[in-house]
């Protein structure tokens, strides 16, 4: 068959927003319905007004000469609407004040960069705000090389486009600004180099299904939403619609910016679920296929990860099996099924994950729990086969900011579960087939709460949002009062801080650091196509064995849920010598004292202490 693809046809012939360049700066804004749009240049001389030039599309474009970084400036459209530039790639003074003339020259020290392979991407999620006390990009620099020695490979950034305050992130309504509090644009650069200088991949946090509400002017300008689709947010973005290519044109370039100003090695897509698209050519493959090609040109790996709940496994298929063609996407399943066998909550969407270690096996086997069966909470099947899709393509975690920031009271797993409960979800998620996910702090079980936060300034929406939250939380049953969002301690409670750490959590830390160890080792002794991976369920005694087979060796993971000692015995395919590696119930990791063969013939039993993990690696000695 022969493929033609559909060109990304540009429909402006400048960058939107205001561009730097040698020659001046130049200017494009997209605003079809208007008369006309004046650069209102804001000097220490008072305002000046340019006009720009409209074309049939409805572009308006000019070109400033002696424009230099820093410089102030608002849109006026049809001579009477001011508001900031869209596109603007710099709000120093927050969602309501003037943009400002960014450049784009830094001085990069990572030419030789070229990227992590995504098999090999240990990601770590954290929160610009609250991992630091300073709560800035630069402050994140210093805590780098900790991150590395523990062996992480990526680090997530929650959302930093600008929004409004100093808290929160998924409110942003300035997709191109670096938020002013954090440190605008020059401190992610800062930070993305210190980053590749260590041999660490950065992954941003993008939202493309909606805007916040506090500072969003977008309607002012165009038809970049639409009322045929509702999102939990309001007003779905269009996408499908009429003027559609341009409101596309307006995120695709969103992500090459990122990919290129910023040298950013992924893209974490927000709620791509909450995209709507009907269209023959989604914007999720056009967006796939735009950086795609852009990665080729810099020659540099980039990777989009998706976040769905549709457990649909066609987001990442390639494009010429009728998939999306993302490179991985977030699975919550193994979270969930982790979370009810180690807490026993049954509330909201946990109701369909009391499959007990059945159900966990099968996502550990094929990377989702529900693909096709009857979910309750959702009252209809939910999910189709990940057959074909390879494990480094889901994303898995015991934490992260959605699961821990949606509880009422934001608790982490360790307010829920034991010590040997957070070490056994440790080794799940570590020792995985899958792409891990740590939540910024969860290696030394950090216990201060990670919550939702606002800082807006209209007090009709601080309201809006604070009984939206009760709301949420209905079906979850959960007792106690929500949290003001608004309040100054639902910020401070959360931010970070490892100088707390006891004997203990530094212990965890450790174990932490061994199960990175150990799964980096696992993978090293294979190619990704002789690498495989067999899932066996030991229902009775709440046990799953994962076996991971190479051509040189071949590695053992036992998991146990069960509240008291067991045996384990007549393990599927096992006989031969193993010599155990791991165990987490071993008093150097502080447990209760490990039970199981330290070499083990592959036949006789094993014990298996209460809540334990244990690594057996093939003995070829």
């Amino acid at each position: 068959m022969v493929s033609h693809p559909i060109a990304l046809t540009p429909l402006s012939p400048l960058p939107l927003g205001a561009a730097l360049q040698t020659s001046g700066c130049t200017f494009s804004v997209w605003a079809p319905f208007a008369r006309s749009v004046d650069v209102n240049w804001k000097n220490s001389g008072g305002n000046r007004l340019i006009p720009l030039r409209r074309t049939e599309e409805g572009y308006f474009l000019g070109n400033l000469e002696s424009v230099a970084a820093g410089q102030l400036y608002t849109l006026l459209l049809n001579g009477t609407t001011e508001r900031p530039d869209p596109a603007s790639r710099c709000q120093p003074e927050g969602v309501h004040g003037a943009s400002a003339i960014v450049s784009s020259t830094f001085p990069w020290t990572d030419q030789c960069w070229a990227g992590v392979p995504l098999r090999d991407y240990i990601i770590y999620e954290l929160h610009v705000g609250t991992f630091t006390k300073d709560g800035t990009l630069d402050a994140i620099i210093p805590r780098l090389r900790e991150l590395k020695d523990l062996g992480v490979t990526a680090v997530e950034l929650m959302p930093i486009a600008q929004f409004p305050g100093r808290r929160w992130g998924y409110d942003g309504v300035f997709p191109c600004a670096v938020q002013n509090s954090y440190g605008g644009p020059e401190g992610l650069k800062r930070l993305v180099n210190a980053a590749h200088a260590e041999g660490l991949s950065v992954v941003l946090d993008i939202v493309y299904n909606h805007l916040g509400p506090e500072g969003n002017n977008l309607r002012d300008f165009g038809p970049y939403f639409t009322d045929r689709y509702k999102t939990p947010w309001g007003d779905a973005l269009n996408f499908d619609g009429e003027h559609s290519d341009h409101v596309r044109r307006f995120f695709i370039e969103n992500a090459l910016y990122w990919q290129t100003e910023f040298h950013i090695d992924a893209l974490r897509l927000e709620a791509v679920h909450a995209i709507h698209d009907k269209s023959a050519f989604p914007f999720l493959i056009e967006l796939a296929r735009a950086t795609r090609a852009r990665s080729e040109e810099l020659n540099r790996r980039f990777c989009l990860i998706g976040e769905s709940d549709l457990n649909d496994a066609r987001l990442i298929a390639p494009e010429s099996l009728g998939g999306k063609g993302l490179d991985a996407q977030w699975s919550d399943d193994l979270h969930h099924c982790l979370h009810v066998l180690l807490t026993h909550e049954r509330s909201g969407y946990y109701a369909d994950y009391g499959g007990g270690v059945r159900q966990l096996a099968k996502a550990l086997d094929h990377g989702f729990a529900y693909t096709g069966e009857y979910s309750t909470y959702r009252k209809r099947k939910h999910g189709n086969s990940a057959h074909g899709t390879r494990p480094e393509q889901h994303v898995v975690c015991s934490q992260n900011h959605d699961q821990i920031g949606n509880r009422l009271v934001g608790e982490r797993l360790g307010q829920l579960t034991s010590y040997e409960g957070l070490k056994l979800a440790a080794a799940t998620v570590l020792l995985s087939p899958f792409t891990p996910l740590l939540f910024m702090g969860e290696e030394w079980g950090e216990q201060p709460p990670f919550r939702y936060f606002i800082s807006h300034s209209e007090p009709s929406l601080v309201e809006a949002v604070r009984q939206g939250r009760k709301a949420e939380f209905a079906a979850f049953g959960w007792q106690g009062e929500v949290p003001d969002p608004q309040a100054e301690t639902a910020f401070t409670e959360c931010i970070i801080d490892p100088s707390r750490c006891g004997e203990r959590h530094l212990r965890l830390r450790e174990f932490y650091r061994e199960l990175i160890s150990l799964r980096k080792e696992t993978r090293h002794s294979a190619t990704p196509l002789d690498y495989k991976h067999e899932v066996f369920c030991y229902e009775s005694q709440q046990t799953i064995a994962l076996l991971f087979r190479a051509p040189e060796t071949s590695f053992l993971v036992l998991l146990c849920f069960s509240e008291d000692t067991v045996e384990l015995s007549a393990l599927t395919n096992l006989r031969g010598s193993w010599r155990k590696r791991l165990d987490s119930a071993g008093e150097e990791w502080f447990g209760p004292g490990d039970s199981a063969d330290t070499v083990w013939d592959g036949s006789s039993e094993i014990q298996m202490k209460p809540f334990s993990a244990v690594l057996y690696e093939w003995n070829t000695e």
